[in-house]
């Protein structure tokens, strides 16, 4: 299945596809699923709203017959969702697909590591907002510690997987673990990205205010380290990479707020309940489980994934002001995935 290349309003093309397999996590991090919002009442997706499987592999092979070419897995938090490395094998299947990434917490992957491994996924991205134990186990709302997801990232780095940290950064909360951490990951050879805090969604108290810019960060790994930067990978890279001078270990930036990247976004995305959305800020998706579930063909499906596309012209994050912020309703990122 073939078709014509596809771009946005903006003439960004698609290439990434990332994919909500279930709206539910074990960890209720402040900035993403605060358990005062999201508590032990809280209503998630029932089994049944849950796309299966094979809807989500269909829905892979159409959007890589539109040039998607990278997918990640994510949540919530993805190794919730059963069977998980038969997906893996399944996605790995599609004709067009380049590479898999999977984006978790850590907590289960002592369970899971191996068996997603042996059915062909390669690369995590591993949630990791602190070194010190009593701040890690507030942030994440379930007094876990870092200890744990320490050892669980030697674990998979034994098995083989190529590992990055994700670290969001918020200030007065968590600013001062940039260093601890930077050298921790430094010395294990481990890519360590520095996260905005970004307005995701409604509930995470966000504020400018809160936020340590890529360049404040910079300058604080400049007073202990000499960073030189790299290339892009590709087009439509999120991460502004840069390499320690006297070490092969890396560090990356997402700047979502400070410095914007919407002019190459190249994602859509997926809710576990099959729908589609154009930008990680939106406040509304399209529904392709109700066209999957309604028996629409193929073609039916790709002329409608074409035409949300063609009309696309998110630009969220150029656009953000404290008043936009407060007046625009955002899926929470629990949902969309992130």
């Amino acid at each position: 299945m073939i078709n014509e290349p596809m771009r946005d309003q903006l003439h960004r093309p698609i290439r990434d596809l990332r994919i909500s397999v279930t709206d539910r996590c074990n960890f209720r991090c402040t900035y993403c699923m605060p358990k005062e919002i999201f508590g032990d009442d809280y209503r998630f997706l029932p089994k049944h709203e849950l796309l299966t499987f094979e809807e989500i592999r269909r829905v892979a092979r159409l959007f890589a017959s539109l040039g998607v070419k990278k997918i990640r897995l994510t949540g919530g938090e993805p190794l919730l969702r059963g069977q998980l490395p038969t997906l893996v094998e399944m996605l790995l299947q599609v004709e067009g697909i380049e590479d898999i990434g999977l984006t978790t917490n850590g907590l289960l992957l002592k369970q899971y590591a191996q068996p997603l491994y042996d059915k062909g996924l390669r690369r995590l991205n591993i949630s990791l907002d602190a070194m010190d134990p009593e701040l890690f186990a507030l942030m994440n709302g379930r007094g876990i510690t870092p200890a744990v997801i320490l050892e669980n990232i030697e674990h998979v780095r034994k098995i083989g997987f190529q590992i990055k940290v994700n670290m969001v950064v918020q200030k007065g909360v968590n600013d001062q673990e940039i260093l601890p951490m930077a050298a921790y990951f430094k010395a294990q050879g481990i890519t360590l990205c520095f996260i905005e805090f970004m307005d995701v969604g409604n509930d995470n108290g966000w504020s400018f205010k809160r936020v340590v810019t890529k360049k404040e960060i910079y300058e604080r790994l400049s007073a202990s380290y000499v960073l030189e930067p790299l290339e892009q990978h590709y087009y439509g890279e999120v991460a502004k990479r840069y390499r320690y001078s006297d070490s092969e270990s890396e560090v990356g930036f997402i700047t979502s707020v400070s410095e914007s990247f919407c002019s190459t976004c190249t994602r859509a995305r997926l809710s576990s309940e099959g729908k589609f959305y154009t930008c990680l800020f939106a406040s509304e998706g399209f529904d392709l489980r109700e066209w999957i579930r309604g028996g629409a063909t193929d073609d039916e499906i790709l002329g409608a994934i074409r035409g949300v596309w063609e009309q696309r012209n998110d630009r969220y994050s150029d656009e953000r002001t404290e008043h936009t912020e407060r007046v625009r309703k955002k899926i929470n990122m629990s949902y969309i995935g992130g």
